[in-house]
């Protein structure tokens, strides 16, 4: 049986798990790597990948489902200045989760979240 095999919940409802998805992502397009939890890297992971999947298109379509995506068009604009180059010849796997320990608070396991 394939139930519940969507997506992580992440413990927070619709909305907040995807701002704070989109979050993640636009710290990782601004920067390059992030540090967050494993389950949050992993889902995350889930919706860079798309959106640099779509980037790569590179037509109108492409740019507004982006833009629907992000609120701010500085990001949108380095999204589709450097992606479509940066990974021209790749065909899928664009960035990559690195365990990275355990947080020491809570013990939770952390993963780097970075693009290739």
């Amino acid at each position: 049986m394939r139930h519940r095999k969507g997506n992580k919940k992440l413990g927070k409802p619709t909305d907040q798990r995807m701002a704070m998805l989109k979050s993640i992502v636009r710290a990782l397009f601004i920067n390059g790597k992030v540090k967050v939890t494993l389950p949050r890297a992993k889902e995350a992971r889930k919706l860079a990948e798309k959106m640099i999947a779509v980037s790569k298109k590179n037509d109108l379509f492409a740019r507004r489902k982006v833009e629907s995506f992000f609120s701010e068009r500085k990001i949108v604009s380095d999204i589709f200045k450097t992606f479509p180059e940066r990974f021209e010849g790749r065909a899928g796997g664009y960035t990559r989760v690195i365990k990275a320990g355990f947080r020491k608070g809570d013990s939770a396991p952390m993963a780097i979240l970075e693009l290739l």
